[in-house]
């Protein structure tokens, strides 16, 4: 009986850890917060890491099973703030850009990215560019 709750409490402390380091690594380098609406009107927001790559903004959703990433394909005009401005932009989802936004997001977020990709792996990623209207 000893053992097996050793056993249960070394599993537990190992899940707290696991748990821990994720929550960590999602929040370590530049976070963004994105501002979506559902199908009914229902906002949520979400906090996201952001790359920059040729000129244009790019979020990743891990898979396209996301809630917010759902949201975001209800209606694809979403809120960001970064960097304390807050500009609105339409989502064009381009999984042909996997390998690239990847790469950028593993160069940004380095031991964070590769420990939520051992994680939640990123053969779903969806690269997001935000388009923005011009000034």
């Amino acid at each position: 009986m000893k053992t097996a709750l050793k056993l249960f409490g070394a599993l537990v402390a190992l899940l707290l850890v696991v748990i821990v380091l994720e929550v960590v690594a999602s929040e370590s380098g530049e976070v963004v917060v994105v501002t979506t609406t559902d199908a009914e009107g229902a906002q949520a927001e979400t906090r996201l890491w952001v790359v920059d790559h040729d000129g244009s903004v790019w979020l990743r959703s891990g898979s396209p099973a996301s809630g917010w990433y759902q949201r975001m394909q209800a209606n694809p005009e979403v809120t960001v703030e970064r960097d304390g401005q807050t500009f609105t932009a339409q989502i064009e989802p381009l999984p042909a850009m996997r390998d690239a936004i990847n790469a950028e997001m593993a160069d940004k977020y380095g031991w964070a990215d590769a420990y939520i990709g051992m994680l939640f792996g990123r053969e779903d990623a969806i690269p997001i560019r935000l388009v923005t209207a011009a000034p």
